[in-house]
């Protein structure tokens, strides 16, 4: 894996997120790398979820890791980096989709619903049918999910996807906790029950951040970095 040769080479083996944000306020920019890479599926996802579109998905990530790079000693630890990071990924996704007049209104919700509690994405016991059709169940699931209204998919995207807790989503978008729960209680009811078991087995396979997409964003904004962020 990549993120770990860059850690066998800086011998960072078993750094935190907080040890590496330490050296590279310290002047170790390169650095910089490590926590995009570990961090990359989770953006990826969470900016897709609103802009919906493959090619401005990496213009918005590569926005997103230079504001967190110049915003970088602004972080408290009071939440985990990887949430912290995510709500800047989240605002960038949001501002460009409301530059492009793409965003869809946010419903009134109010804060008590249900809690929505349901396991929709259990996991499934592998099997080798199972394991033939990951792809085509990721592919299913992941149409679904781009299909709901803005207010829900990105809760879907962080809860059920990428297994954020109610807390840290709620976080990542600004939303209390009960507006997270009925949210993703309301997005279940429209994805069905039966369409969220078939794809259970799958759910690790959609929106998927391929090595080749990392190695672009990573190489795009260390380019920048080290440039003075002159774009």
């Amino acid at each position: 894996m990549i993120e770990d040769q860059i850690l066998e080479r800086s011998g960072a083996e078993g750094w935190t997120d907080e040890d590496v944000i330490e050296r590279v306020l310290d002047g170790d920019v390169v650095l910089y790398e490590i926590l995009m890479r570990r961090h990359n599926q989770r953006v990826y996802r969470a900016i897709r979820s609103i802009v919906r579109d493959d090619a401005e998905t990496e213009d918005v990530m590569q926005e997103a890791y230079v504001r967190a790079f110049e915003h970088l000693a602004q972080f408290e630890k009071r939440a985990r980096f990887s949430t912290w990071l995510t709500r800047i990924a989240v605002n960038e996704a949001i501002k460009r989709s409301v530059m492009r007049g793409r965003l869809d209104p946010l419903e009134n919700e109010g804060a008590d619903g249900e809690d929505g509690a349901m396991q929709a994405f259990q996991r499934e016991s592998s099997t080798p049918e199972a394991n033939a059709s990951r792809d085509e169940m990721g592919s299913i699931l992941e149409k679904a999910v781009l299909a709901l209204p803005d207010a829900y998919r990105s809760v879907v995207v962080l809860r059920d996807i990428e297994e954020m807790s109610t807390a840290e989503t709620a976080e990542a978008l600004s939303l209390s906790e009960s507006n997270v729960k009925v949210r993703l209680h309301r997005a279940h009811e429209l994805l069905k029950d039966d369409l969220m078991a078939l794809a259970g087995a799958a759910s690790s396979e959609a929106f998927r951040f391929y090595a080749r997409r990392c190695d672009r964003i990573v190489e795009a904004v260390l380019a920048r970095v080290a440039g003075g962020i002159r774009d």
